[in-house]
């Protein structure tokens, strides 16, 4: 039988999602955790690979196990298992050929700026030391919503056979604290995007370009005409959403 996971993580100390050939990644720790349980190798796929230091609120995986699989018990079972920065909160029963990466119709990231000095939110904030112009950032991300190639804001040398990508979803909130929250949707995204695109928000919203310049930089198709990435501790893979028939089992 397959099942999706529900996981969330704190990615300060892990190499990213993915397994890599030495570094720790949430993948591995993972599918080492079932391999105890289960005395056997079992491995696990992901709807995507965050970076390293990024986390997840959300991250959604599949997994092959038994038929007589009891899901609260497992799903207790790996929580004793995993270090406190992994959680698994569910486990759902899903069609066998149900996939958590291809089957996925949108994933949401978020990523948060803090503009004062917090201990406490250095692993999951950018800090910046004035408050950027929002309302022009805004009025900027609306542009993305009508962009299809986003080859400006995408890592180069990558394994990617298209840069396209539909947004549906870009701005910019002031939350009740203070901080700044950048909420992008999309039904993919390619590695780096995110934290391309904010790093050239953030640019336009202190002044270093204009909107003129903003949209030369997509139109350009060149990742190094936009602003640098920003820091990964400030990104949080939200949500992922899979259409209703792959749970229909």
């Amino acid at each position: 039988m397959r099942f999706f996971l529900d996981i969330s993580y704190d990615g300060t100390d892990y190499s990213g999602w993915q397994r890599q050939p030495k570094d720790k990644s949430v993948q591995e720790t993972i599918e080492k955790a079932l391999s105890t349980i289960y005395q056997r190798p079992v491995d696990i796929v992901g709807a995507g690979r965050t970076d390293a230091g990024v986390h997840a609120h959300q991250m959604i995986a599949h997994v092959d196990l038994p038929d007589d699989t009891d899901v609260k018990l497992l799903t207790g079972k790996l929580n004793m298992l995993l270090p406190g920065d992994i959680a698994v909160n569910n486990m759902v029963h899903v069609r066998d050929d149900a996939h958590a990466r291809f089957d996925a119709i949108l994933r949401r990231y978020r990523y948060y700026v803090s503009v004062s000095k917090n201990p406490f939110e250095k692993k999951y904030c950018m800090r910046m030391f004035s408050m950027p112009d929002v309302e022009l950032m805004n009025k900027a991300a609306g542009v993305l919503l009508n962009v299809s190639d986003f080859t400006s804001f995408a890592k180069l040398h990558t394994d990617t056979k298209t840069n396209i990508c539909h947004v549906s979803v870009a701005q910019w909130n002031v939350l009740p604290d203070g901080r700044l929250e950048f909420v992008i949707e999309a039904d993919r995204f390619l590695r780096n995007m995110v934290r391309a695109i904010v790093g050239t928000l953030l640019q336009l919203g202190r002044g270093k370009i204009d909107m003129e310049r903003f949209v030369q930089i997509i139109e350009c198709k060149d990742r190094c005409s936009a602003g640098d990435s920003v820091p990964a501790a400030g990104l949080f893979l939200d949500r992922v959403e899979y259409p209703d028939s792959v749970y229909e089992v």
